[in-house]
């Protein structure tokens, strides 16, 4: 990382405080993460904390061989990590205090340090060197401190560090070989040691493991209730012995009074320090330890008594987290028995559940025997009664086939058509002239022509149809054997091309006039009742065809053509077909289609989704036009828009808007009978003959009367 300070580029310097803890190396894995690129370098500074001998000496807490120990986990992360690292090996009495005059010295940007969790002294020790970093270190440092691998404290740098010109070389002495003579006086700090005997060092490191103090200022011994207190959530010196510790610091402060101003006499007279530390020891070894104290410097004294006062801390806190500890263990104890008998009752209940799971399986494996069994058997039935099925309907085909074979015959031997030749035709359409084409049907155009000297309509079969050749042989034997008004007339034909000739309709399809295309007049009322009862009487005609009913099963108003005079007449034939007469009236008979035929819309449902044809197939399709009569309205949807016009009142909306004097009851009766013939079910459709006609017979006489009158 590269910053300015000052106008110079320089790289941010890294360094992170380690120890033999899983705080240090949580910390250099989230400062290698967060802090580094590859190629960076990194400090590792390790402070090894000095201990002061009772013979005038001071000793670190670490030889050589644990220094290179301490230092070889982290040196592998950094290698593998492809980060470059240096180590430094600091000796000084108070380990942050020596990490705080790194800092300051060496400049560094960012200082990490870790939490140790490994013992309790550790612990203790890490939270008060990294307390005391975050206080002391220098404004110009941003420093870190890691827990568990995330950051629990940051205290952020508030000014740039020192020119480069300014900051101190990096001191060499304060690698691994600190016992050097040549290292630095800072480096070298050692204590002056206080002679004293190894009873006074022992009572001043633990003072609490005498019974008393020489004055009976307090007792050693913990009762029940201080362990209890000394569990709480915060320990401390400070509330275990209040006065004990605000006496030792006042006679402390008080001894460091006197000792400045007995320096600074002339006569150099001995301090009387044996208030001072009359809670330490006797009289007689106060005297010596006063003047054995005179003897030093006031750096000195105030060092002893930091010394001593954390020793006092660290120890109080020792003990005080022992207590907890047992306290903690016993709890933990109780909770480890009830988790077991919690543990015995769960596995007993599970062994329960696990026997009454057995149980129901059981249960749900004869269950499920019994509904195999079952499906089995219906299995079989429904099998027998497919080939019962595939029997009846074998025979009803043959029956079907054998009547069309006997009507074919029928039709051969009476056939009346007039038979034109491919070239009377062309002449006639002046060679299929787009002129004289007139319309286009399902299976090919339609064309204006004259031929015989009368105008005639010519339907011509595409080539391509798939059912075009069947169709055209359907409507010459159908339209050449019977004769009926509102039927269109078959003239001719040219059965090498495919070509029918039928009498032109000069006023073209239902459909047209419905939707006046071509500007067309509009359909009055009166007309709209007539050509019902038309389609209907022709409509009725066809299924009284002896020997057999023929059913016309593509009924629409496209189908439905007006002559010069308004006179409807069916056309389109190509789908009839010839029904049996036993089953006209046996809706459950098994006479049924491959296939559905006709249009979208118009198909009869029961006929669509079951196959059975009947006359009451072309019922259904005349209601749709019945409706369409009424409405101009497409069919999608026809019959429930009608419905709900009825039920709410406002049947006249969907009347066509085109005709003004709609006469509005004799309308109602139409659509309500149009809405029978549509009904979804076949048994639900009224009878044509002797239902449907009547009623449409009397609405054409009053249409014909209103039309005599105006």
């Amino acid at each position: 990382m590269v910053k300015m300070v000052n106008g110079e580029r320089r790289d941010e310097s890294v360094a992170i405080a380690i120890d033999r803890d899983k705080g240090s190396q949580a910390a250099l894995k989230w400062a290698v993460d967060n802090l580094l690129t590859p190629g960076e370098t990194l400090t590792l500074v390790h402070v090894r904390v000095k201990q002061t001998l009772a013979n005038n000496g001071t000793q670190p807490n670490k030889s050589g061989d644990d220094v290179k120990e301490l230092f070889l986990p982290f040196r592998c992360f950094c290698t593998r990590k492809d980060i470059n690292c240096e180590e430094v090996v600091l000796e000084d009495d108070d380990a942050a205090k020596g990490i705080i005059e790194y800092v300051q010295e060496n400049a560094i940007d960012i200082l990490v340090l870790g939490a140790s969790k490994m013992t309790l002294l550790k612990r203790f020790k890490a939270v008060d060197v990294t307390s005391a970093v975050m206080k002391g270190a220098p404004n110009f440092c941003t420093v870190y401190a890691i827990s568990k691998g995330k950051i629990s404290s940051v205290r952020s740098a508030t000014s740039s560090p020192p020119p480069l010109c300014t900051i101190r070389p990096q001191l060499p002495a304060r690698a691994s070989n600190a016992s050097n003579n040549n290292s630095s006086p800072r480096t070298e700090r050692r204590l002056q040691s206080v002679e004293s005997t190894q009873d006074e060092i022992e009572m001043i490191k633990c003072p609490y493991l005498r019974k008393e103090y020489d004055q009976g200022t307090y007792q050693a011994s913990v009762t029940d209730s201080d362990l209890s207190f000394m569990s709480s959530d915060r320990p401390s010196v400070d509330w275990f012995f209040p006065t004990s510790r605000l006496s030792v610091s006042s006679e402390f402060e008080d001894n460091r009074d006197s000792f400045a101003t007995s320096s600074s006499s002339s006569d150099k007279q001995s301090i009387d320090l044996g208030s001072s530390y009359s809670a330490f020891s006797t009289s007689s070894q106060e005297s010596g330890r006063l003047s054995s104290l005179s003897m030093h410097s006031q750096d000195d004294v105030e060092s002893e008594m930091r010394r001593l006062k954390l020793e006092l801390k660290y120890t109080m806190d020792m003990y005080s987290s022992a207590c907890k500890e047992a306290i903690a263990a016993k709890k933990t104890t109780t909770e480890l028995h009830k988790w077991k008998e919690e543990r015995k009752h769960k596995l007993e209940e599970a062994i329960l559940a696990k026997e009454a799971a057995l149980a129901i399986a059981e249960n749900e494996k004869a269950k499920s025997r019994a509904a195999m069994e079952a499906l089995a058997a219906a299995h079989r039935m429904a099998e027998i009664e497919a080939q019962k099925r595939k029997q009846i309907e074998t025979a009803a085909l043959r029956e079907v086939d054998d009547n069309n074979k006997e009507m074919h015959s029928l039709t051969h031997s009476d056939r009346m058509y007039r038979k034109y030749t491919i070239e009377e035709i062309e002449e006639g359409t002046e060679n299929f002239s787009d002129s004289h084409k007139i319309g286009e049907g399902g299976y090919g155009p339609v064309y204006k022509g004259i031929l015989d000297y009368t105008p005639v309509a010519i339907k011509v079969v595409r080539p391509d149809a798939t059912q075009g050749r069947s169709q055209f042989q359907q409507e010459v034997e159908v339209l050449t054997c019977i004769r009926h008004p509102n039927m269109v007339l078959l003239l001719g034909a040219c059965a090498e091309y495919g070509c029918l000739v039928y009498e032109y309709m000069a006023n073209g399809s239902l459909e047209d006039r419905l939707l006046r295309r071509g500007n067309s007049p509009v359909l009055s009322w009166q007309l709209r009742f007539r050509i019902a009862a038309e389609i209907a009487t022709s409509l009725n005609f066809l299924h009284q065809l002896k020997p057999e009913p023929l059913v016309h099963r593509d009924l629409k108003p496209a189908n439905i053509l007006l002559d010069q005079h308004m006179v409807s007449k069916i056309s389109d034939v190509g789908l009839a077909r010839l029904v049996p007469a036993p089953l006209v009236d046996d809706i459950a008979s098994h006479y049924r289609m491959t296939s559905a035929a006709g249009t979208l819309c118009y198909i009869d449902p029961e006929y669509q989704q079951t196959g059975m044809l009947g006359t009451k197939s072309d019922i259904y399709s005349f209601g749709i036009m019945l409706l369409q009569i009424l409405t101009a309205k497409p069919p999608m949807g026809l019959t429930s828009q009608v419905e709900r016009a009825i039920e709410e009142g406002n049947f006249s909306e969907v009347l066509d808007p085109v005709v003004a004097d709609w006469p509005l009851e004799e309308a109602l009766v139409l659509a309500k009978l149009g809405l029978q013939c549509a009904a979804l079910r076949r048994k639900d459709r009224p009878d044509l003959g002797n239902v449907v006609l009547p009623e449409l017979k009397r609405l054409m006489d009053l249409a014909e009367k209103n039309m005599l009158i105006t």
